[in-house]
């Protein structure tokens, strides 16, 4: 029994838990103090290479904003023309060679790229031959020194309303065709004379007078104060383009597809004709309908005195 007693004795007693049992450099940090994390390794990323970036072109020399043009006829003929200011021409190495000497014009910052630099220019789809090249828009002119009639025929067109840069260039190449002395548009609601009329006119835009005015119906005033009758191609009317008067000064007047010309505009002619087509369709195309038109009146009208 007493061996037992020492032995019970020899055990030592549990010791309870408190501030003396935390190590040291707890002890000393102040309560709700934040735990000191170490840091991680750091891990290095594997290297990512960097795509390859094309050099494009920056804004126009002298930091103009204008319009690009672009395409062999487009460029060429803008280039060639005295009143068009010209900043600075994007070309291909093999369209650049085609373009001389009128690539030599004075002051006209040349520079030689890659076909995808002109892509990023102008953006993906547009047919552009290896050639852009930054202008002003062209000056304003006035109607009545555009328009004044010369000595023998005198033919200006007149569209009302007609926004599609694709027909304006179309109408614009068959009135270079046909020599038309001007052509007529309201300063709104008609198609911009940019890039793309430019490409379907084919040089013409910058061949073609081109005359914006605020009021079209003031317009075809002036333009019979001048000595113009004004013929107004109407599908609804009832006679054809052969039935109009022959005279030496003829403004054709033209309306948007579907629209037609408007009330006021209509008014301010003196004759309405229509093209003799299928009742089944019921209309043209407005360019088609001006290169139609066109051609029957060259034709009536014969040779200019």
């Amino acid at each position: 029994m007493a061996a037992m007693k020492r032995e019970r004795g020899a055990r030592p007693a549990p010791r309870r838990k408190g501030r003396s049992d935390r190590p040291a450099a707890a002890r000393a940090a102040p309560a709700g103090a934040a735990k000191k994390v170490a840091p991680k390794a750091a891990v290095a990323k594997p290297a990512v290479a960097k795509p390859a970036r094309v050099r494009t072109a920056g804004p126009p020399a002298g930091g103009a904003r204008g319009l690009w043009l672009y395409g062999r006829h487009a460029v060429e003929a803008a280039l060639q023309n005295p009143s068009r200011s010209c900043h600075r021409l994007l070309a291909t190495p093999e369209a650049l060679a085609t373009l001389k000497p009128a690539a030599g014009r004075p002051g006209l910052e040349v520079l030689s790229v890659e076909r995808e630099e002109i892509d990023l220019r102008l953006g993906p789809g547009l047919v552009h031959q290896g050639l852009a090249l930054s202008v002003a828009p062209l000056p304003k002119l006035e109607l009545r020194r555009a328009a004044a009639p010369e000595r023998g025929r005198n033919l200006v067109l007149v569209l009302d309303q007609v926004n599609d840069p694709h027909n304006v260039g179309a109408i614009l190449r068959s009135a270079a065709a046909f020599e038309v002395r001007a052509l007529v548009l309201p300063e709104r609601r008609s198609a911009e004379l940019g890039g793309a009329a430019a490409k379907a006119a084919s040089g013409a835009l910058d061949r073609v007078p081109v005359v914006e005015v605020t009021n079209l119906a003031r317009a075809l005033e002036q333009l019979a104060e001048l000595g113009y009758w004004r013929l107004a191609l109407d599908a609804t009317a009832e006679a054809t383009v052969d039935q109009a008067p022959e005279v030496d000064n003829l403004a054709l007047v033209l309306g948007a597809e579907g629209s037609g010309l408007r009330r006021l505009v209509r008014e301010h002619c003196d004759f309405a004709a229509r093209l003799p087509i299928a009742p089944a369709m019921e209309s043209l195309n407005v360019s088609v309908t001006c290169g139609i038109a066109l051609y029957a009146l060259a034709g009536r009208r014969g040779p200019a005195a």
